[in-house]
């Protein structure tokens, strides 16, 4: 009776640990969608393309690109924090920790056509 009760205890604490697990990736997920859609939008586009007006004028990455995805975690970041080109800084402006869940949501754009 305690080995079953046991095992009831001990899944129990592993589907709650799974739940809290996926609603705290998917609130980083929304707080980074968020941040996109505030900051990267206008220049970028909704799925990254960099096909709107402003991407276009500024010469913004298509962000779906392999070119883009194969640049390390630690390039993107920086130059989503120090810019490159005409792309503003964004270090007064995010948080470090903003910044990485960003281009965390920026690589799910390599899983879209």
């Amino acid at each position: 009776m305690k080995k079953v009760i046991g095992n009831i205890v001990g899944r129990s604490v592993l589907y709650l640990a799974l739940v809290v697990g996926f609603v705290s990736a998917t609130r980083a997920q929304n707080d980074a969608e968020k941040l996109y859609k505030a900051k990267c939008i206008g220049c970028h586009a909704a799925d990254g393309s960099a096909n709107t007006k402003a991407g276009r004028n500024t010469g913004a990455h298509d962000l779906r690109l392999p070119d883009v995805q194969k640049e390390t975690d630690a390039t993107l970041i920086g130059i989503v924090t120090k810019g490159k080109k005409k792309m503003p800084k964004f270090e007064e402006k995010l948080k470090a920790k903003e910044i990485k869940e960003l281009v965390e949501y920026v690589r799910g754009f390599s899983n879209k056509p």
